[in-house]
């Protein structure tokens, strides 16, 4: 059996999608360490792995983290190297230590790619938004003011990577840290059909579909259509937004649930609707079973998940990359783009939705309309990776596939 070791950054969206494989790698006798944080440990422990969390070997965060999470390549080239360095001595030690077999990483987690990189690990890429090469690249539609801002933050760039470069990581342009060429294995988690462009992408990329544990139907039977309403776990601070949407819902014939994420304070929201559930978090696979319309920020899991379960989508996506999912969703036919943050727009665009069943039947058909396409069939819940190794270490390819 083999020895794995996973990274991620502390956001459930790309946490979540890797539980149900590490559960299924070490259910075959495998043993996998991960590192992550405090925060999702428990989730973590539960399967069988190891969870080491990060949490104290972490640089602070920014504290404009959110207005450039997405939209500032500095920035994430900073973080990128702060993290790497200030954790370098304690992972480097312990993964000599541990010798593991593979490296698997989350593609926004650069950190755990440079240290593989570094130590001559073989390498997986684990990612939950779309693949992204150049061709995808061209996707993600960037205003002129975020052009620029990349472009005066080249300097800056550059000099990070010389830094990268003195403590041994030999990464020659910013593009490596962010993409993977053809020959990096690397687990994706939608369908090709669903991937724009997926025939840019060699074999080495496994397409897989969603990977979640789907929870037992509640049983309740509703009386009234059920809106969902979250904007996900990190961009999620928008007071203002969640006040306009208990506005433009709270007299209608419905029933809301709303997430508003743990930095949000409910008390400042004003009062809350008869109508309306309010709270930090809520089990999603457990809602989207009842929802009608999904009113999402189209991260891709969240996206991923309502489309197996059938619900249409109001869209609001909060970065680029969110941009090129909703556009996708738009292209099936599974959803609208919320054209404003006012109340009579909020509830124009949810009746919209709920009232025309062609967004319902085609956020439900998806899954059908090709016979290559698994990502939303019900098995996909335990999609995992099978690691083989020979014994020579650096000319091996790592292998994959996925069961079912």
């Amino acid at each position: 059996m083999s020895k794995i070791v996973f990274f991620c950054i502390p956001a459930y969206g790309h946490t979540n999608p890797t539980i149900e494989v590490v559960r299924e790698l070490v259910k075959r006798g495998n043993q996998v360490h991960y590192y992550s944080f405090y925060e999702f440990r428990s989730r973590i422990e539960e399967t069988g792995a190891v969870c080491i969390p990060c949490d104290d070997f972490m640089p602070p965060a920014p504290k404009d983290i959110d207005k450039k999470v997405g939209k500032d390549l500095s920035s994430l080239v900073d973080m990128t190297v702060d993290v790497t360095l200030a954790m370098e001595d304690k992972v480097l030690g312990e993964l000599r230590a541990w010798k593991p077999d593979c490296i698997v990483s989350d593609s926004i987690c650069i950190w755990g790619k440079l240290y593989a990189k570094k130590l001559n690990v073989p390498f997986v890429c684990s990612t939950t938004t779309f693949a992204f090469n150049q061709q995808t690249a061209r996707l993600m539609k960037q205003s002129l003011s975020e052009l620029l801002r990349m472009l005066s933050g080249m300097p800056r760039i550059n000099a990070r990577l010389r830094q990268l470069r003195r403590h041994g990581y030999e990464i020659r342009q910013f593009y490596e840290l962010l993409q993977n060429d053809n020959d990096t294995e690397t687990i994706v988690y939608t369908s090709k059909e669903f991937q724009p462009m997926s025939e840019t992408f060699s074999d080495k990329f496994t397409f897989t579909g969603p990977s979640i544990a789907v929870p037992k139907p509640s049983g309740h039977k509703k009386s009234r259509p059920l809106i969902y309403i979250s904007l996900g776990t990190v961009l999620n601070r928008q007071e203002d937004f969640y006040i306009s949407c208990m506005k433009a819902l709270k007299t209608e014939a419905l029933d809301v649930i709303m997430s508003v994420g743990g930095r949000t304070d409910i008390s400042g929201l004003g009062v809350i609707p008869d109508n309306f559930q309010v709270i930090p978090r809520v089990n999603q696979l457990e809602v989207l079973q009842e929802a009608d319309v999904f009113l999402t920020h189209c991260g891709m899991n969240s996206v991923s998940e309502s489309l197996y379960f059938g619900v249409p989508m109001v869209l609001f996506p909060q970065q680029p990359e969110e941009g090129a999912v909703a556009r996708r969703v738009q292209e099936v036919g599974a959803g609208i783009p919320l054209p404003g943050r006012e109340a009579s727009v909020i509830r124009e665009s949810i009746l919209q939705v709920l009232k025309n069943a062609r967004f319902r039947v085609a956020a439900g058909g998806i899954g059908e309309r090709s016979p290559q396409n698994d990502f939303f069939k019900g098995k996909m819940w335990y999609t995992l990776i099978k690691v083989r190794f020979q014994p020579v270490p650096l000319q091996n390819r790592l292998k994959l596939r996925h069961a079912f």
